[in-house]
């Protein structure tokens, strides 16, 4: 609970029975490991994100290439025209670079 206050802010109420309420959600029971596919997505797309930041010409027709092709090849294969490798971590750096972006302009937000 006290994470859960302290992530959420003091905005948010959580009522009696709440310290139990995780339980209620089947995937953290029946299914592990389910939620990293989301966590995986969001990864990738911030690191796609940054690639697109810095591309000169050509990045929207591979992405769109990337989107037509869908679950038909693997994720190695959709990443190979932009040039990148999601086993090597300074692909992931891209991605956690636009995630500490965002942190500092919340931050800045909160000083002004």
């Amino acid at each position: 609970m006290s994470v859960q206050h302290e992530s959420l802010g003091p905005h948010i109420r959580l009522g009696d029975g709440y310290e139990t309420f995780w339980a209620y959600i089947p995937h953290f029971i029946h299914s592990p490991f389910y939620v990293y596919a989301y966590a995986f997505g969001d990864c990738l797309v911030n690191s796609l994100y940054g690639v697109y930041q810095k591309a000169e010409t050509g990045f929207a027709e591979r992405y769109f290439a990337l989107l037509e092709a869908g679950g038909a090849k693997p994720y190695d294969e959709l990443l190979a025209p932009f040039g990148l490798d999601a086993r090597d971590p300074a692909f992931w750096n891209i991605g956690l670079e636009m995630i500490e972006g965002l942190i500092g302009e919340l931050e800045a937000m909160e000083e002004a």
